[in-house]
């Protein structure tokens, strides 16, 4: 299949919102978008559409090539979403290639439309909280590899982390859009604990911090049109001079009709994703607003015919993603998610969570189990790290066959996922309410609890220090690796060790990326302007060496090459681990499969009931296994970095 980028590109893209950010500044810009009668929109199809259906995996190749379609013909935009969240973890770890080199490539490519990106407040876009000049640093090069516009949430709405993010950005010299996460329903008298008064109370202190532009940040796609008109209304009335931006999910349906209903409310800007990569779990149809819009007081002013071939390119290009799609158990809208409240982000990467773990045939069970989970913990707000909180504990539910009553009554004696332990001591910041009792004295007993902003008792990273020691390794690591290592200390080693290997894989188109060249197969590599490389596939050796490897021959610019490859599969020793026998409590079994990551203790040890034994992990989840009773290790059955199937033994007690 031949990919095309869509035509009738001219040498200069016109002016957009970018330049007038650049000449007003922050306020200058906020105030522009305010004094904008139409309706403006902000695309989403470069990242939360995409890692809402297609588990965030869409390569910078692709979004390279549409990008310049996209400067020229959508140019009135009031933003691009194309970073944080889920891309910069995803692009490392899967991916293989640099986050922030795919935001300075885009950057050349779009020089007229604002960037924005999602910023976890005190967690940036990791999943736990770092020291505070960890993410004023990581704004500062945000800015200088491009990105504008920094939508700050917290995942609990606790202020003095949103406080920190928002901070972060404006002193990076961004726009600060500070973001109200919703969950409940504001048109429900029933629902009493997220009412229309927290949510404009939150307005409130958010606009007095000195925010640019105010956000509702809908993830789960729970704003109904009746609640977005109350909601909007009550916000605007109180702050008739801030711009009201609206991110919402259309996992039930209604999403076009909310986002509507948000802009006669008096929104000034709406999220949308182009229509063959909307809907579901990602955001409303770009279409379908522009086109309900047309001929009103609010048009968008963008054409059909643009959006149309906007369209084309990306219902050409996601087929070759078909393997991670969404839409292998979820076929159309569901209008559970007002039960269940998953939010659309999280939706993709809680199956294949559920996959790895064996629960692919129960994920209607794992989100039944997601509800109940949520009201276990207190009926959070629901959006990543705290989204991940309670889909683990869901999946830990059903993997272990648990209702929601067993686990509070057995919660002395479990072995909780390690983010359900760290929440409930306060690691994320004080959910709104507080913390759920008994549970969480069931849970910690007598581990040590966090008061006040978490961030606040960490002591600053030392930059220089961190460098050093990367260099150790890897010579020629610059400012943004030493970052990347700062979020994610593993995974950007991995990169790191990876792309001194391999070289820049990011060059190679996806389907050859994803899935090989085929034999007799010729393709061509563009690894900088000007210097293109030819490559045949010719055969591949039918035995091993010594090393468990194979000899590749191809052909590189018509000159013939062998490499030798590891065979990964072929030389795996078949390896068939003791099972923990069931009710026989001197054998710790594994809670679910994954691979060992930290073992914390040793043979002969005297261990206490509850004490950690192990640390596992699988797709993102981490479960620290506890002793189930006081005793001595006589054996270890494992090995750090063994992958482990459920019930494996762990170790024996006596």
């Amino acid at each position: 299949m031949t990919l095309t980028t869509p035509k009738n590109i001219v040498t200069e893209p016109p002016r957009g919102f970018k330049q007038i950010l650049q000449e007003q500044g922050p306020e200058g810009f906020a105030k522009a978008v305010r004094n904008q009668k139409q309706l403006l929109l902000m695309d989403t199809t470069f990242r939360d559409a995409h890692q809402s259906l297609l588990a965030t995996r869409v390569r910078t190749h692709d979004l390279l090539k549409i990008s310049p379609f996209v400067a020229h013909k959508f140019n009135n935009l009031y933003a691009l979403e194309n970073w944080g969240g889920a891309t910069f973890d995803v692009a490392l770890r899967f991916l293989h290639e640099c986050p922030w080199e795919r935001l300075e490539e885009m950057r050349k490519q779009i020089p007229n439309i604002p960037f924005q990106m999602l910023l976890r407040g005190a967690n940036a876009v990791g999943y736990t909280n770092y020291p505070d000049n960890v993410v004023y640093k990581f704004c500062e090069l945000s800015v200088q590899c491009g990105m504008d516009i920094f939508r700050v949430f917290d995942s609990l709405n606790y202020l003095p982390n949103l406080i920190l993010g928002m901070e972060a950005a404006g002193n990076a010299g961004g726009v600060v859009e500070a973001a109200i996460s919703y969950t409940g329903d504001v048109s429900d008298s029933k629902k009493t604990k997220y009412d229309l008064k927290y949510y404009t109370n939150l307005a409130d202190e958010l606009v007095k911090a000195g925010t640019h532009v105010l956000c509702i940040k809908d993830m789960a796609g729970l704003l109904k049109p009746q609640a977005a008109r109350l909601l909007i209304t009550a916000i605007r009335e109180k702050h008739p001079d801030v711009p009201i931006h609206i991110h919402t999910h259309d996992t039930s349906g209604a999403g076009v009709a909310s986002m509507l209903a948000c802009a006669e409310a008096g929104a000034d800007v709406v999220d949308v994703a182009v229509d063959s990569m909307s809907g579901m779990t990602s955001q409303p149809s770009m279409g379908a607003v522009v086109a309900s819009l047309q001929g009103t007081n609010l048009d968008t002013g963008l054409g059909l015919p643009d959006i149309s071939e906007y369209s084309a390119y990306w219902e050409q290009t996601r087929t070759l993603y078909a393997p991670f799609e969404c839409t292998t158990t979820m076929k159309s809208g569901n209008a559970d998610v007002y039960m269940n409240e998953i939010p659309g982000g999280q939706y993709t990467n809680l199956q294949f969570q559920a996959y790895s773990l064996g629960l692919g045939d129960f994920f209607e069970d794992v989100k039944k189990a997601y509800r109940e989970a949520n009201l276990l913990l207190g009926d959070i707000i629901k959006v990543t790290p705290s989204s991940k909180v309670v889909g683990d504990l869901a999946q830990f539910m059903v993997q272990n066959h648990l209702t929601a009553d067993q686990v509070l009554e057995r919660a002395e004696e479990l072995s909780f996922p390690k983010s359900v332990v760290e929440f409930l001591q306060g690691a994320i910041g004080t959910p709104h309410g507080g913390f759920p009792e008994p549970f969480r004295s069931r849970v910690l007993k007598d581990m040590p609890r966090i008061e006040g902003r978490p961030g606040a008792q960490l002591a600053p990273l030392d930059f220089d220090a961190l460098k050093k020691s990367l260099q150790e390794s890897h010579p020629d690591v610059m400012d943004r690796d030493v970052m990347s290592a700062a979020l994610y200390p593993q995974v950007t080693n991995d990169f790191l060790n990876f792309r001194d290997t391999f070289g820049p894989v990011d060059k190679l188109n996806t389907r050859v990326f994803l899935t090989g060249p085929k034999v007799g197969e010729e393709f061509e590599v563009t690894i900088e302007k000007g210097k293109t490389l030819g490559f045949k596939t010719l055969a591949m050796a039918e035995d091993l060496t010594a090393n468990g490897e194979r000899e590749v021959f191809f052909e590189l610019n018509g000159q013939l090459r062998s490499v030798l490859i590891r065979d990964k599969e072929a030389v795996k020793e078949l390896h068939i681990h003791p099972k923990a026998t069931k009710g026989n409590k001197n054998e710790v079994g594994a809670p679910m499969p994954g691979s060992v990551i930290e073992i914390k203790v040793k043979v002969g040890d005297h261990v206490e009931k509850g004490q950690p034994l192990i640390v596992l992990s699988a797709m993102k989840m981490e479960m620290v296994v506890q002793s189930p009773r006081a005793g001595v290790v006589k054996t270890l059955d494992i090995t750090s970095g063994m992958k482990l199937e459920g019930e494996d033994l762990l170790l024996t007690l006596e």
